[in-house]
């Protein structure tokens, strides 16, 4: 297993997955490491957005240039994945996340895992009914969800 984190360049090689979804400046489990940990056996390239350098403290602007490469890292590792986990933290407000599921309901490769709790939980389900996203009860279904697409 390859794990890429930003600011690292994105060099993907297939099969990759995106750990897409709740970080909100750590207020969220590290979810993100479980599913390493659990595929570490796996021949996959991981692109983990949780940065190890992230600051807090830095203005949440487009002209601030370390925000905006972390950004436009994410959305670059999104678009270049084979697949998308997308968890939601019921912990969490998530609204990149929720961002991140509007911008890839529609791309056939992403599976979503929603407790019950999540504020917008409802808004999640109706979105993956919608657009056909399928939705699994725990990270550990997104895991073994990944195993059957590596087959």
């Amino acid at each position: 297993m390859n794990i890429i984190k930003p600011p690292q360049a994105l060099e993907v090689t297939s099969p990759s997955i995106f750990l897409a979804g709740s970080i909100e400046l750590d207020k969220a489990e590290f979810w993100q490491d479980r599913v390493c940990e659990a595929l570490a056996d796996s021949q996959v390239t991981i692109l983990n957005p949780r940065r190890d350098s992230w600051d807090a403290s830095w203005p949440q602007v487009m002209s601030f240039a370390p925000f905006r490469e972390q950004v436009e890292w994410e959305l670059e590792a999104l678009e270049l994945a084979d697949m998308i986990l997308l968890y939601f933290d019921p912990a969490t407000k998530s609204p990149i996340s929720l961002l991140e599921l509007g911008l890839h309901a529609r791309s056939k490769k992403m599976a979503v895992c929603c407790p019950a709790g999540f504020w917008r939980k409802g808004n999640v389900d109706i979105v993956c009914a919608r657009y056909g996203v399928l939705q699994v009860e725990t990270l550990a279904d997104l895991v073994n969800w990944v195993r059957e697409q590596l087959k």
